[in-house]
């Protein structure tokens, strides 16, 4: 039997302490592409539709995508954006609804719009108006989702990565589809549950290479092999968002009686939460990482700028960890500064030139440094496009957008447009840039970028540069947030909550159903 599904990817992380909203044209610089043109763009790569097509294949599915929106992190979603990416789900859901079996959603997890903390939740509430209580929604998710009640309500499967950094997006991709594919031949009828323990996040925002959260993960994993065990996600959470309904989850998704499942949850819950003093990363200031640096590695050592990670929303234009690095004169590289004015002033200038900038620190240089005014040499400019090599998205084509590469003294700094995090060699590599000849390698990045960095290091060092990303969640002012909440309140008691999904036809559902 041949199943119609209707896919859609629409992903957002928001750090709702930014002032950067993303707009519509925010999605474009990363992917905006509809129908079959985004099915060719992401076929054979490292992401969760990938993940769908290879099993509407073997499954024989007519797979119907209507969508892909990503736009890199940054501020809330605006209304506008998200009424526009949302027309053309809704219209492509009521245009299929009387043929479907079912639906399969790409999702990040920490969506916040401006008129809505739980995008993901608004999203899978407006296509259960349409599509009614009986197609299954299956929905894969980050591993740094805020899973919320109506996320777990209103779809019937949830998947999220278990590798930080993400190497298995197109694995969750996979997994989500044979699920939703079970269901819709009647073999399972699932259901979700989750216990979040009273925290922003897990202890090293949700490592899975070293640290207490490895042997978490594996338990998850070993317990998906129990009966009746569909999927476990152990979600690290997002904290960068004030927001009723934050913070890790273990999130389970299974067949028949939930009890067992509610009481794994919650021993994996409560495991998290006595692991949160059992930090793994040491914070350094920035001068304190480049002195470290310098004494005496044969390999690059890396140091991460974890506090300007445009991957969690950092501006990416902080200043301190580079301010650092040229005031040692160190043999270094460095990516990226985003700084959109001045990589486009420079690309009029040629290469070779001696060129006088102000760089950086112009959204806000309260967090992570203020603007530096250089003098250097002009290495190169171009329009920033570069196709990844590394772990986590091989064959992905990516922009910086116009971008700018100077050397000043002996570090060569890499200017760009759009705010990417680093992640990849290629980010450096395709602007004649060799990170393993170099003696420190910076980057802005939390995490990701071990997966290609750490094997070309001798070591790695993480600083907190005092930026929009930093480790310090006491440093922002929460609103929403329930209370007490740790580490926001150090004497927190362990009171955490449990939501244990209701049968669907008790699902208050509009009017629009499906019959």
């Amino acid at each position: 039997m041949s199943f119609r599904v209707l896919s859609a990817q629409i992903m957002h992380e928001s750090n709702s302490f930014s002032v950067r909203l993303t707009s519509l044209d925010r999605f474009a610089d990363v992917i905006l592409l509809h129908g079959d043109e985004a099915l060719r763009a992401l076929d054979g790569t490292n992401t969760e539709v990938a993940g769908f097509l290879d099993v509407a294949r073997e499954r024989s599915w007519e797979l119907v995508h209507v969508i892909s929106a990503h736009a890199n992190p940054a501020g809330c979603v605006t209304e506008e954006a998200f009424e526009e990416i949302m027309k053309v789900v809704e219209e492509a859901a009521r245009r299929e609804r009387e043929r479907l079996d079912g639906m399969l959603l790409a999702f990040h997890g920490a969506m916040v719009t401006t008129h809505s903390g739980d995008g993901e939740g608004e999203i899978l509430e407006r296509l259960r108006a349409i599509v009614g209580r009986n197609t299954p929604i299956a929905a894969t998710l980050d591993l740094h989702a805020n899973v919320t009640r109506r996320m777990c309500e209103l779809a019937d499967i949830l998947v999220s990565y278990k590798t930080y950094p993400h190497i298995d997006m197109r694995v969750a991709g996979r997994h989500a589809g044979e699920l939703l594919h079970r269901t819709m031949a009647g073999e399972i009828k699932p259901h979700t549950l989750f216990v979040r323990p009273p925290m922003l996040e897990d202890a090293n925002g949700g490592r899975t290479d070293v640290g207490p959260l490895v042997a978490v993960m594996d338990r998850a994993r070993e317990y998906e092999s129990e009966p009746n065990v569909l999927a476990v996600s152990v979600n690290g959470a997002f904290p960068y968002a004030d927001i009723d309904e934050i913070g890790p989850t273990i999130t389970v998704t299974y067949n028949g009686d939930p009890e067992p499942h509610r009481l794994f949850a919650e021993e994996m819950a409560k495991a998290m939460w006595d692991m949160r003093h059992d930090l793994v990363n040491r914070f350094l200031s920035p001068e304190e990482a480049v002195a470290s640096a310098l004494a005496g590695d044969d390999r690059p050592v890396v140091i991460a700028d974890y506090a300007d990670n445009p991957g969690a929303g950092g501006y990416g234009d902080g200043t301190n960890l580079l301010r650092a690095l040229i005031a040692a004169d160190a043999d270094a590289c460095f990516c990226p500064i985003v700084d959109p004015e001045t990589a486009s002033q420079l690309q009029s200038r040629k290469p070779g030139e001696t060129v006088s900038i102000r760089l950086g620190g112009k959204v806000n240089a309260s967090f992570g440094g203020e603007s530096l005014d250089l003098t250097g040499t002009l290495l190169s400019v171009s329009d920033g496009s570069y196709t990844c090599d590394g772990p986590m998205y091989e064959g992905v084509r990516m922009s910086f957008g116009p971008t700018a590469v100077i050397k000043v003294g002996r570090v060569q700094v890499v200017i760009v447009t759009e705010p990417h995090q680093c992640h990849d060699l290629q980010q450096f590599l395709a602007f004649d840039i060799d990170p393993r000849a170099k003696r420190i390698v910076g980057v802005k990045s939390m995490q990701h970028f071990r997966a290609a960095f750490e094997p070309i290091a001798s070591r790695v060092l993480v600083c907190d540069s005092g930026a929009l990303a930093s480790p310090d969640l006491t440093k922002f002012t929460f609103h929403r947030v329930p209370r007490p909440m740790y580490p926001l309140d150090p004497n927190t008691p362990y009171n955490p909550e449990v939501f244990i999904r209701t049968r669907r036809s008790d699902m208050p559902i509009a009017s629009e159903n499906k019959v």
